[in-house]
């Protein structure tokens, strides 16, 4: 049988903040255990939690990034459970009147707009951290590290409207990217500022009836996020064809097996008995407050997408790799404003420079070729002092170095040779070396062509200039 499948996303988003969202710990990271805490975030009798503006004034610009409502006014409920890394005993989050309600993100599957609905983005707080004792000598206990306890998150809710692991893919990876241009987050899922939680189930080709879905927890990369849905959708279908019910269940992800394997059954929102915090008085937003928080808001990836393929004559594919972070769009526009040549800028950063990057795992912003440096090297290039192949080498150099081009080049003897008495020695003695491939080319082989150029640019050792080589070749067989 044929399955659809229909996959929904919650995110955990840690907000940007010096401080926890109830209280004034730092939220910074990689701190010794249970340093950032007080008995606030710790739920100590008799404490009351405050509301952190500036993750309220961020959570809105959120929620207006991703086209939500803000309420009016919007209130925190308390989500109540037990665990161990919960030292209240409840979590301090929303229920029935969240901050942002019925907004969409817009994702591009070869080529293809499509929507995908956001059910809602609430504001909340995140639990502490368990650390099995194995990591630390003993086996058999488990300690708990409430630094993250309070630290402030926005949860964004999507409708299930995603129908493929690569549009769940494509969902986050526009999500992250808006979510940095707003500078609402940082979206380091390396530390935890960006989690996903994958609904997924299947169901019959043309039923409008959802199937039963499973839940996938702490997904925390785009790869694992697809690897996961895909194992996933493979096991439910797998159910499905012989017979079987698919239990509802909240599973995990083993990345070294590639599979998902049970937690716990699911449970529904009223085993958490939400209702609403008695500390914390309702959230009231009048109009300018929100219209103040909108005026903030930059161009966003999907605005920039379109600007870069109407002002720079970009194709649509390199407008999205560009525009993909926040920082690449800068880096990009910043060469633009030095050379006038964005396809020839477009390719280079995408090739050569993104390749450098992903081969020593930097991000851009620590990127060692600055743009000056690079559009100093695509200048060389077009003034025909260098090939584009050498310009390669020199580049690969420039970024393990730090030194300007012209430096490299004159270190290495690597300007290019544009006299046409030295590359037309060069040509007459490759043609005598080859006369059996001159024939070939003279009978309409004309790809014998770019074996004698070849043969040139290596007898330069790759300085020849290759339009000149072109040149003098055709002219000289015509004349043999």
């Amino acid at each position: 049988m044929k399955y659809e499948t229909v996959i929904g996303l919650e995110v955990h988003v840690q907000i940007n903040t010096k401080t926890k969202i109830f209280c004034s710990c730092s939220t910074e990271f990689g701190k010794p255990p249970n340093a950032n805490t007080c008995p606030i975030c710790l739920g100590m009798p008799g404490v009351l939690p405050v509301l952190n503006k500036q993750f309220l004034e961020s959570s809105m610009k959120a929620c207006l990034a991703t086209h939500c409502t803000i309420a009016p006014m919007n209130r925190f409920a308390r989500k109540n459970y037990f665990y161990p890394d919960l030292p209240k005993g409840y979590q301090i989050s929303q229920f029935e009147e969240p901050l942002g309600v019925n907004g969409y993100i817009n994702i591009y599957i070869n080529g293809i707009k499509k929507r995908i609905g956001l059910t809602r983005i609430h504001m909340e707080e995140d639990a502490g951290k368990l650390i099995h004792g194995g990591n630390l000598g003993s086996p058999e206990k488990s300690y708990v590290d409430f630094n993250r306890t309070g630290v402030p998150l926005c949860e964004v809710v999507s409708e299930p409207d995603l129908r493929s692991p690569e549009e769940a893919r494509a969902y986050l990876g526009e999500l992250k990217s808006i979510l940095e241009y707003t500078q609402v987050s940082d979206c380091n899922m390396e530390e935890g500022s960006l989690r996903c939680d994958a609904n997924i189930s299947l169901r019959p080709k043309g039923q409008k009836e959802f199937g039963t879905r499973t839940e996938l927890k702490n997904l925390n990369s785009f790869k694992f996020v697809q690897k996961a849905i895909e194992y996933e959708v493979e096991r439910q279908a797998q159910i499905l064809d012989q017979g079987d019910q698919v239990i509802q269940e909240t599973r995990l992800y083993d990345s070294n097996r590639g599979e998902t394997f049970s937690m716990r059954s699911k449970e529904e929102a009223h085993d958490y008995r939400y209702f609403p915090d008695p500390d914390l008085v309702p959230v009231v937003l009048n109009e300018t407050w929100v219209e103040e928080i909108k005026k903030t808001i930059p161009e966003l990836p999907e605005q920039k997408r379109e600007r870069f393929v109407i002002e720079y004559n970009l194709p649509e594919y390199d407008a999205g790799v560009l525009t993909s972070s926040r920082e690449l769009a800068n880096y990009f526009e910043k060469c633009t404003s030095l050379f006038s040549k964005p396809k020839i800028i477009s390719n280079w950063i995408m090739g050569d420079l993104l390749r450098e990057l992903n081969k020593s795992n930097q991000a851009i912003s620590k990127c060692p070729v600055s743009p000056n440096v690079l559009v100093n090297l695509l200048k060389l290039i077009d003034e025909g002092v260098i090939s584009g192949n050498i310009a390669k080498s020199v580049f690969e150099e420039m970024y393990q170095t730090g030194k300007e081009p012209t430096a490299i080049i004159d270190e290495k003897g690597l300007k290019q040779i544009t006299d046409d008495k030295a590359i037309d020695k060069m040509v007459e003695g490759v043609l005598q070396a080859n006369l059996s491939q001159v024939d070939e080319y003279k009978r309409g082989k004309e790809k014998v062509l770019g074996f004698l150029v070849g043969q040139v640019m290596k007898a330069s050792k790759g300085k020849a200039n290759p339009g000149t080589v072109n040149k003098l070749l055709k002219e000289k067989i015509s004349g043999m």
